[in-house]
């Protein structure tokens, strides 16, 4: 979840389907306009930026987590012109323009710092009780603006504020992890958001995914946010997050009992090391690394940063262990339940049951504790998904493969901040309080 320095037409007639299907298969254009292509809510793709090597085109996602390139040879969305033609699985070719959004770039302050944003509105008129969501990024350093989120919710009937967070893209300042100072800057986007769709909004509040689930709640609390939506997020401290990833891993490897206890001393001990900000624990960590020796697990074990500082000397890691693992300002002991404990508004959280980025057993028990306490907090589980809301094929070699974002997640996530959640979502799963 870090990022440490050291993821309105319609359907034509046979007819027509054949000509798209010859300029799908020839004269197709390179890109179209980033956006939602569509006729309606429920009959949309929406297309991104450029698709990362070696895939080709660009980025496309549809509401039931299907995604790839436009490049890929098998892609069944294209560029022609500027329309996108989506071939369906019977073989109809549907040409779907643009759908006609509102987008209004903005830019506004937040401690002393110029940060950019874009407010995208949904088609149709402006509409008084239609919800308002900002989006508050993860640990990624691309520019929010860009991202495909924004255009898949404003598809489904959602205003949606994007913004670039400092540091990134044509906001100013210096990239940061601070915790606290990300919910100040989200803070000020919820406000810059709302002048500027006022008289056109209802309900606003925020969506945050991975890193975003430590800064949302925050963020609610110092604004005036209606609700919270996190995805694939932890209640619990970076530290905890390493120590959890170290413990799946063990798991996985099936360790015994020895191995495992040294797995957990290994995660005092770099904990020493990132909660004094490497003024302390260099001998500690050394203990621990002389008492590991050779063993095979040592090679391969990760968390989040705990097996890279492992398999580094002592000497490097006093001369560069705090330029490489401790240089974002992170709050390595970040009381996350403190912030939830504090909101008043509904909360959402969708868990991925196999998270081995975000492990969530300890963020499940402690948001049905806050549920018990009559929080209101409604928590999803999609099973066989990864972080990110991914489903996956696991390889021989204990490796995942990704395929899409699990069905049913994105359509939650518009229905919830809509309030209007109804019927099934896939195979979600609705944790009872």
């Amino acid at each position: 979840m870090k990022e440490l320095v050291a993821r309105r037409g319609a359907g034509w007639r046979v007819s027509l389907a054949l000509i798209l299907g010859s300029m799908i298969s020839g004269t197709a254009s390179a890109a179209c306009a980033p956006g939602a292509y569509g006729d309606g809510p429920d009959d949309f793709v929406v297309l991104g930026g450029p698709a990362s090597a070696p895939a080709s085109g660009q980025r496309y996602i549809f509401r039931d987590g299907r995604r790839g390139a436009t490049g890929d040879a098998l892609s069944p969305v294209k560029c022609v012109g500027d329309s996108a033609a989506y071939t369906a699985p019977d073989g109809q070719v549907k040409q779907w323009p643009r759908m006609a959004t509102r987008e209004t770039d903005a830019s506004f302050n937040s401690a002393a710092t110029r940060l950019t944003g874009q407010l995208i509105e949904p088609p149709g008129p402006p509409d008084p009780k239609r919800p308002l969501v900002v989006l508050v990024h993860g640990s990624e350093r691309t520019m929010a603006v860009a991202a495909i989120y924004g255009h898949m919710l404003a598809a489904q009937g959602i205003s949606v504020f994007a913004y670039n967070k400092r540091g990134t893209g044509t906001s100013e300042g210096e990239y940061t992890q601070n915790f606290e100072l990300l919910a100040d800057d989200a803070a000020a986007a919820l406000g810059q958001a709302r002048r500027m769709a006022a008289g056109r909004f209802g309900r606003a509040g925020f969506f945050g995914g991975s890193q975003g689930g430590w800064v949302a709640p925050l963020a609610a609390t110092r604004s005036q946010a209606d609700f919270v939506a996190v995805g694939f997020g932890l209640v619990v401290s970076p530290i905890e997050e390493d120590r959890e990833q170290l413990l799946d891993e063990a798991r996985a490897l099936h360790l015994d009992a020895g191995a495992t206890a040294q797995v957990e001393r290994l995660s005092r001990a770099t904990a020493r090391l990132m909660r004094t900000h490497f003024a302390d624990g260099f001998d500690g960590l050394a203990q621990v690394r002389r008492e590991i020796g050779d063993a095979p697990w040592a090679k391969t074990i990760a968390g989040e940063y705990s097996g890279d500082m492992l398999r580094m000397s002592d000497a490097d890691l006093r001369r560069i262990g705090r330029a490489r693992f401790d240089n974002l300002e992170l709050i390595w002991d970040y009381p996350a339940e403190v912030a939830l404990r504090k909101l008043k508004v509904p909360l959402l959280w969708v868990l991925a049951a196999e998270d081995r980025e975000a492990p969530i057993a300890a963020t499940r028990a402690v948001l049905s504790h806050l549920r018990a306490a009559r929080q209101p907090i409604d928590t999803y589980l999609f099973p066989d998904t990864d972080h990110g809301m991914v489903e996956f094929r696991s390889n021989p070699d204990g490796t995942r493969t990704y395929t899409r974002i699990t069905d049913g997640y994105l359509k939650l996530l518009a229905d919830w901040i809509k309030g209007d959640v109804h019927g099934g979502y896939g195979r979600a799963e609705k944790l009872a309080r």
